[in-house]
Order: C-alpha cells, then sequence, then structure tokens
C-alpha cells in the first residue's frame, strides 16, 4: 500500500497526458504552455476522495474556470493511487514521499517541478502554495517578491 510503483522515467517531460477533451498532451505542447517567468499551474482532477470531483473531466474543467475562474490547464480526471494510477502520478509519487508515505491524501496535493523535469517538492491539500515560495525562487532562479 505504501510503496510506489517504480517508474522508468528520469523526467516528467517523457510522459504524455490527456487534456480534458482526451486529447494526447505531450512534453512538447507541455513546454509551449509555460509562461514567460517559467512557472505554470497544471491540473490534474481526481475522484478518489470522497467523490468530490463527480462527473466527466470536461464538467470538471467547466467548473473550475466557471466558479473558480481557472485560466491555467485543465486535464483529463486521474487516478492518483491504487492500480489505475496514472503514470505520471507513478513518477511524481517515485520522487517524494508524503503522510502517507507515497499514497496521495487528499485532493490538492501539490508538486513542484523544474523546467527539467526534475520534481522539487511536495505539499499537502492543507499546505499554501505560498509554502512553495523559496523552492520556487530556486528552481525559477529568481527574486518573487519581484513577481
Amino acid at each position: 500500500m505504501g510503496a510506489s510503483e517504480s517508474v522508468p522515467q528520469k523526467s516528467i517531460h517523457e510522459f504524455t497526458v490527456k487534456d480534458y477533451r482526451n486529447q494526447d498532451v505531450d512534453q512538447f505542447s507541455l513546454w509551449l504552455m509555460l509562461p514567460l517567468n517559467g512557472l505554470e499551474i497544471l491540473a490534474f482532477p481526481c475522484n478518489q476522495f470522497l467523490n468530490q470531483e463527480p462527473g466527466s473531466s470536461e464538467e470538471a474543467q467547466e467548473f473550475a474556470c466557471t466558479r473558480y475562474k481557472a485560466e491555467y490547464p485543465i486535464f483529463q480526471k486521474v487516478h492518483v493511487n491504487g492500480p489505475k494510477t496514472q503514470p505520471v502520478y507513478n513518477f511524481l509519487k517515485s520522487n517524494t514521499s508524503g503522510f502517507l508515505g507515497s499514497r496521495i491524501k487528499w485532493n490538492f496535493t501539490k508538486f513542484l517541478v523544474d523546467k527539467d523535469g526534475s520534481v522539487l517538492a511536495r505539499c499537502g491539500p492543507s499546505t499554501a502554495p505560498l509554502a512553495f515560495e523559496a523552492d520556487i525562487k530556486k528552481a525559477l532562479g529568481v527574486d518573487m517578491s519581484n513577481l
């Protein structure tokens, strides 16, 4: 239960994921989405936590963009734990651990990945995104107070 599946990939850029319309998004497309400052939020809805994300991937995208004005890419719903875990999540979990070891505790677990595709940090759902500030500064090589 605690061990994550071993993955041969060395970078998140080696994966192809699906967008909310079930279209492949490869490393080249992900790279094009990065803004000039190099920081991008990528959202992967998951319904494995008390059915908090019911409905289709399209409905999850519509909800995030309408209710929360999300302006970041919303991808296809994924499994983050168990035998159907999306390969990109096996990679993320194999490079970090959290409160439950490699398993993801709850929705809104956050991973910080650098431009080379290496996992730098992982924070749980109750951790504010600004808790990544030191890691983000290091990854971007810039002073975040100027952004």
